[in-house]
């Protein structure tokens, strides 16, 4: 099993940086890939970033967040992150961190095994 667990959302401007982080424990040499998802109230979970756990990074963004959001990993301390710069309003959601066990960077929701809990970002504008 993996545990994931996000950190650092909260309340900022439009215009405004947060920085995401996810901290993985558990049996963390079972993924090949973590990713990061957000939910809108009445909307459904919808793709936001993902990055390749091990060699070169590879990473994908969804054309939303594209040239303002970044992920990076630190693998010494199982923790991928996700930069987040001139947020905007429509960008307020819940965003959930994700570990894919055998697709590997994907897009879709379903290819993650493992998922935290959540943490609440809220742009005002």
């Amino acid at each position: 099993q993996v545990q994931l667990v996000e950190s650092g959302g909260g309340l900022v401007q439009a215009g405004d940086s947060l920085r995401l982080s996810c901290a993985a424990s558990g049996r963390t040499l079972s993924y090949i890939a973590m990713g990061w998802f957000r939910q809108a109230p009445g909307k459904e979970r919808e793709f936001v970033s993902t990055i390749s756990w091990s060699g070169v990074a590879v990473s994908r963004y969804a054309d939303s967040v594209k040239g303002r959001f970044t992920i990076s990993r630190d693998n010494a301390k199982n923790t991928v992150y996700l930069q987040m710069n001139s947020l905007k309003p429509e960008d307020t959601a819940v965003y959930y961190c994700a570990a894919s066990a055998g697709t590997g960077t994907t897009v879709r929701a379903a290819g993650y095994e493992y998922w935290g809990q959540g943490t609440q970002v809220t742009v005002s504008s």
